[in-house]
């Protein structure tokens, strides 16, 4: 089956650049949130990507027009999915949430729709059953700044249709990433795998007082000549999605240290609407971050 219709499933950072990448290729998108107010800061978060794909991607006027032509909204599931041939579901990464989309979804959508979840930590096999259609569901996970980071991983369960899952590395390839196909489940794919628990360590630092958060960035960027550190990669990542995840790794045995960091993120951070990028201020101002200046590099003394 070629796809033509994509839906994603909230219109969060990541969901939002999911979408305008996959409009920008040339597909029929609709993204789906709850409400209105959803819908609002998602349109907001387009404009933002309009913006990027001109700077960053050079793309003309007349590409951004018909990118956003390609793009609908819609509040009513059953309505965005009515023609849909594959369905992205990127919404926060609470398996409770999560259960209650699908079971939601299984009951609308079209018997050939494809489910594809874009969660950062869980399996699919985690949700297969509930999604009503276990063969033809599977991961498809997204990097953050998915113009530049263009990469997706493709994760099935054991029950995944092998038919599917080539299908859905196929769309990722028409949409300009560069895919990572995963042999088995693995809990966080590859990239998390490697990446949570380096940034599970600097928060740690920072929540023990070690190191305030440039201090902390700052030695791993002279260091490794990294082009951001950890606390700048969260702010990317989004410091809600990232309190959920540590949230959820605190419950697993010898993670117990993180429920104080899930604790710190919360009051300290996304209490203050200190949300990352999407807010312009999270443990650094946007759009100019202290990270991206050169005298950020220097000894504090010299700065």
């Amino acid at each position: 089956m070629a796809f033509k219709r994509i839906v994603v499933a909230g219109g969060g950072t990541l969901g939002s650049q999911i979408a305008y990448q996959t409009a920008y290729s040339g597909f029929q998108v609709t993204i789906y949130d709850l409400n209105a107010a959803a819908i609002a800061a998602a349109k907001r978060r387009i404009a933002t990507w309009d913006q990027a794909y001109a700077q960053e991607m050079n793309a003309t006027p007349a590409v951004i027009h018909d990118t956003n032509e390609r793009l609908a909204f819609a509040t009513d599931l059953e309505t965005a999915v009515e023609d849909a041939d594959l369905v992205i579901e990127a919404v926060p990464e609470v398996v409770a949430i999560k259960n209650e989309f699908y079971a939601a979804l299984a009951k609308v959508a079209p018997a050939r729709t494809i489910f594809a979840t874009n969660s950062s930590t869980m399996v699919p096999s985690q949700f297969a059953a509930i999604t009503g259609r276990p063969a033809q569901f599977l991961a498809l996970h997204f990097a953050n700044h998915v113009w530049e980071n263009n990469m997706a991983e493709v994760m099935g369960h054991r029950g995944t249709s092998s038919e599917v899952y080539q299908q859905v590395v196929a769309f990722a390839r028409q949409i300009g990433m560069v895919v990572i196909q995963l042999h088995k489940e693995q809990p966080a794919y590859i990239l998390n795998t490697i990446l949570i628990p380096f940034v599970d360590a600097a928060l740690v630092l920072w929540v023990h007082g070690v190191a305030d958060p440039q201090t902390i960035d700052r030695a791993w960027m002279v260091a490794t000549g990294a082009p951001m550190g950890p606390f700048g990669i969260l702010d990317e990542i989004g410091l809600r999605t990232a309190y959920n995840i540590m949230l959820a790794a605190s419950t697993e045995p010898g993670k117990g240290t993180l429920v104080d960091v899930a604790h710190k993120i919360k009051s300290e951070m996304i209490d203050q609407n200190k949300l990352g990028q999407e807010s312009n201020q999270g443990f650094y101002s946007y759009p100019a971050p202290a990270f991206a200046s050169a005298k950020f590099l220097k000894d504090d003394s010299e700065a």
